[in-house]
């Protein structure tokens, strides 16, 4: 009996971590993962070329039997979609992992209660001084801080995790941005739910 091909998934950097510990917790061992930094998001032009690059190096070698794109359109006025539906790859439902891990009504609705929302995930809060403080120049330029936030008026973390020390950071996180402070425990969210619908016989693969 021929043994089946596996099944890519092409994810973002701020989701690989979650990504693994599904397909860990799961046992599924009809997925292979391979990331794309987390950094394209400040650069959103430059995220189809790397999709294109990673797609187009995966089916060369005939090793996969489906690629999944485990990608937001974060920003690209979707282009990615177009490309993907080009290249036969189907990608994960919603606009940004916010949506991903709420889920759309859920995220909307909140949405709709307090427009003025900024967002952490268990990624953006472990990063939160790396991605924010250092990555938008508040560090260097303090007076910035204003500028990006005056607007927004709490902070929303949307929890993967029940982790204490992950709460910590993003409760700090909103008092440094000068926000109120909300947590909303979403677990995997759709994220999971599409894992679970693309693994097929994962669990009774050969090891």
């Amino acid at each position: 009996m021929a043994i089946p091909k596996p099944t890519l998934l092409i994810a973002c950097g701020a989701l690989g971590r979650e990504v693994t510990q599904l397909i860990r917790g799961n046992g599924w061992r009809c997925f292979e993962v391979q990331c794309l930094p987390a950094i394209l998001h400040n650069t959103p032009s430059a995220i189809v070329p790397a999709m294109r690059e990673k797609i187009a190096a995966a089916k060369s070698g005939n090793r996969y039997g489906k690629i999944l794109a485990l990608f937001g359109d974060c920003g690209t006025g979707g282009l990615l979609d177009q490309f993907l539906e080009q290249e036969g790859v189907e990608r994960i439902a919603g606009d940004h992992c916010y949506n991903f891990f709420a889920g759309k009504y859920q995220f909307e609705q909140m949405m709709d209660e307090e427009i003025g929302t900024f967002f952490l995930t268990d990624y953006l809060a472990r990063f939160f001084d790396r991605l924010i403080i250092s990555g938008l120049g508040i560090d260097r330029n303090p007076e910035l801080l204003g500028m990006y936030f005056g607007n927004y008026t709490r902070l929303v973390y949307l929890a993967q995790t029940d982790d204490p020390e992950i709460d910590s950071i993003a409760r700090a996180a909103a008092a440094r941005l000068g926000l109120s402070y909300e947590r909303k425990s979403t677990g995997y969210g759709g994220l999971g739910t599409f894992l679970q619908v693309h693994a097929g016989e994962g669990s009774t693969w050969p090891i």
